[in-house]
């Protein structure tokens, strides 16, 4: 689905990054990176001194796995995709369908990156680069990732339209665990050059696009919704939980009860100048009578609801 091709010869795509632009960030990435690490062992040679070959060999294997394996993968999982070579080259790493990548793809790119980049000198990777079709390595095809460019010359990101307001959080409850990624990066492409499709293409592609969702998910849809506000709120749904899981989006704590943090009896404010003085209640006199409470402003009635087309999602005729 990620090689959509529509009636107008539009390729629904992302640009990916090819060998030799990959090959230089790899090489940007590798001198930080042995700069650290001659760096470290520099430092650990004076503050292992005193141990015996054992110890300083076993530190040495350490600080070379951390700085090769575990710093990379810290910083991609940090950066989001983004090392400093891949920062200067002007790529980055996204998960299949755009999404940006988590710890589990930086962890599995880096440990096979040990195989295809260390061990064999990148030839492995150089080999898988040339050989697929979207110039990605093993550690790429494991993990579920791809390589783009993010500075093209010309080219605008066009962000994906938002729902209509009406179908906002209709889909909360929607299970999303079965739709492929690269259904996911179909839709995405679709929804932000829908406005260039053909009207009849672009009806026909969305309704494609749904009835793949829906038979994924195994729900479906509201009636009356069409094809292409159906993708628009899926889409916007998933959006909305990879935010919360990415940024751990939590409710404000609400204001708690007071403790009284000093004893005895809070003093009286003084009464300004000419002011009557406060008397305190003199025993069996008229309690003093609290303020009418102001009344409470009318409901607004509730906006009508606007009719809804119901049009399913068969493709025109």
């Amino acid at each position: 689905m990620s090689d959509l091709v529509t009636g107008d010869a539009v390729v629904l795509g992302l640009r990916s990054a090819r060998l030799p632009s990959r090959a230089l960030a790899v090489l940007l990435d590798l001198f930080v990176y042995v700069g650290c690490y001659l760096v470290v062992t520099f430092a650990l040679v004076f503050a292992t001194a005193s141990l015996d070959d054992a110890a300083q060999a076993a530190v040495s294997v350490a600080s070379l796995l951390l700085v090769l394996v575990g710093v990379p993968i810290a910083v991609e999982t940090l950066s989001h995709g983004r090392s400093l070579g891949k920062l200067a080259c002007g790529l980055r790493v996204v998960r299949e369908d755009g999404g940006p990548i988590r710890f589990r793809h930086a962890l599995v790119r880096g440990a096979m990156g040990v195989v295809e980049l260390l061990m064999t000198f990148g030839t492995i990777a150089c080999i898988a680069s040339l050989v697929s079709e979207r110039g990605r390595r093993l550690g790429d095809v494991f993990a579920g990732t791809l390589v783009i460019r993010e500075r093209v010359p010309g080219a605008r990101v066009m962000p994906v339209p938002p729902p209509p307001p009406w179908l906002a959080g209709r889909f909360t409850g929607l299970d999303l665990s079965a739709v492929p990624e690269g259904l996911w990066l179909a839709i995405r492409q679709y929804l932000t050059r829908m406005d260039q499709l053909d009207p009849h293409t672009g009806a026909a592609m969305a309704a494609r696009l749904a009835d793949d969702v829906v038979a994924r998910t195994g729900t479906p849809p509201p009636p009356g919704v069409t094809a292409a506000a159906f993708l628009m709120a899926v889409v916007h749904e998933r959006q909305t939980r990879d935010a919360a899981r990415a940024f751990a989006v939590q409710a404000p704590p609400g204001p708690g009860p007071v403790a009284a943090a000093v004893s005895g009896p809070m003093p009286m404010p003084m009464p300004p100048p000419g002011a009557a003085p406060f008397t305190a209640p003199v025993a069996g006199s008229a309690p003093m009578s609290a303020p009418a409470p102001a009344p409470a402003p009318a409901p607004a009635p509730a906006p009508a609801e606007a009719p809804v087309r119901r049009t399913g999602f068969a493709p025109p005729g």
